[in-house]
């Protein structure tokens, strides 16, 4: 059980003053300095095509391509520079930075911005004329946040383009919402301030309810809930945010060696660490939270996934439904609606659900009904789709997931 009154205050006590500070964007943000400790120094910019975000990357591009990381910010802020010591030194090792919000931005950020972060550099990627044209690494993706930034990071995590997850001192405030934690398929690691960070308690509950057999990682630094983004080239933090996305983006596994096996990098120093099902290449085999670590609470039973249904579709995409989990009475699934050989403006999946299961949350979709028959559209921003290219909606539901059919139209 989370301690969730507590923390919400405090993280609302944390946060009020943080939006007040704020000012408004001028129409040209000023120029930062460039810099990072990188060997491509790094400045910030901002895009036409992705309002309300800050795109950190080197000066001056590198020869090889740039993995993705997208960012959201502390108290879900809109200020994309909230964090830029931190952001501005992980462009500078190589990467390609989006944090929601613009330069000195006021207001909220959703989680949806990550997704459109996403979204925005796959197209640019693609796009003719584009800088970033054939300069990313659209396979290589990390979301990531710090705070409510973390929250909104482990909202968009079942996106299949992610490549790996990064919570900073952040946990889920609910124990509904733990079906975040079930449906995780991919590596994730979290970045905590220690038992003085008031999100300690929250990340700690998270840990022990990860799905059996995903590579996770948890490092405690004793600097609590505002972490060290702030310092030089973003501190510890900075440093250690480096060497995990050159190890899950850029395959370097000297960097990985910090944080795998009983004498890692970050093992016995200031830094107090937690391994799941950690290698530096291959198959993942189990390996216990070392002794004295905090005694991880069970994960419920799962059930094998069954496999995905075939694809249906009656004109210009095809959609195909998988369950990712399932519980005794309940169950999370995904469907992957993919464009066929021309663009599509906008989708419509009509939704078949068996007898008995009922839809009780969504996301990347918008449902009409929760049981039966259930039409679901795309999102304001996942509904263009270039000639073969693919998104995914997913849920939560009551009942059993198995035996559901999708049929995917263009609209």
């Amino acid at each position: 059980m989370r301690k969730r009154s507590i923390i919400r205050a405090v993280l609302a006590a944390a946060v009020a003053p943080l939006c007040a500070g704020m000012v408004a964007l001028a129409s040209t943000p000023a120029a930062a300095a460039v810099g990072g400790s990188g060997p491509y120094p790094a400045d910030y910019e901002t895009s036409t095509g992705l309002s309300n975000h800050t795109i950190y990357r080197p000066g001056t591009l590198p020869s090889e391509k740039m993995p993705i990381f997208v960012w959201g910010n502390g108290g879900c802020s809109a200020n994309g520079t909230g964090q830029l010591n931190f952001l501005r030194e992980i462009a500078s090792h190589g990467f390609l930075v989006i944090a929601s919000g613009s330069p000195n931005g006021s207001g909220s950020t959703t989680s949806q911005m990550l997704t459109q972060s996403i979204d925005w550099a796959v197209a640019e990627n693609s796009r003719q004329g584009s800088k970033y044209n054939g300069r990313l690494d659209t396979s290589k993706i990390a979301v990531a946040g710090w705070s409510c930034g973390g929250l909104e990071a482990y909202a968009v995590s079942n996106d299949s383009r992610i490549t790996t997850t990064m919570i900073f001192s952040s946990g889920l405030l609910n124990d509904s919402d733990d079906y975040q934690l079930r449906r995780l398929t991919k590596p994730i690691a979290y970045f905590i301030g220690g038992p003085s960070d008031i999100a300690y308690p929250n990340a700690i509950d998270d840990w022990g309810k990860l799905p059996t057999g995903l590579p996770a990682f948890m490092g405690n630094l004793n600097v609590g809930h505002g972490g060290t983004y702030d310092q030089t080239n973003g501190g510890e933090f900075g440093r250690v945010a480096v060497l995990y996305l050159k190890w899950r983006l850029k395959g370097d596994t000297t960097a990985g060696t910090n944080f795998v096996g009983p004498n890692c990098g970050l093992c016995n120093t200031q830094w107090q660490v937690q391994q799941k099902n950690l290698t530096l290449g291959g198959s993942p085999s189990p390996s216990p939270s070392p002794s004295g670590s905090p005694s991880p609470s069970l994960s419920p039973s799962r059930s094998p996934s069954p496999s995905p249904s075939p694809s249906g579709g009656t004109g210009g995409c095809s959609a195909t439904y998988s369950v990712q989990d399932q519980w005794p009475g309940g169950f999370v699934a995904n469907v992957n609606v993919t464009a066929g050989g021309a663009a599509i403006n906008g989708w419509k999946v009509a939704l078949t659900l068996p007898a008995g299961a009922a839809i009780t949350s969504m996301w990347n979709g918008v449902n009409s009904g929760t049981s039966g028959a259930v039409t679901v559209t795309n999102q304001s921003y996942n509904g263009r789709l270039s000639a073969g290219q693919s998104t995914n909606f997913g849920f939560q539901g009551n009942g059993t997931g198995a035996g559901a059919t999708v049929t995917c139209t263009a609209t």
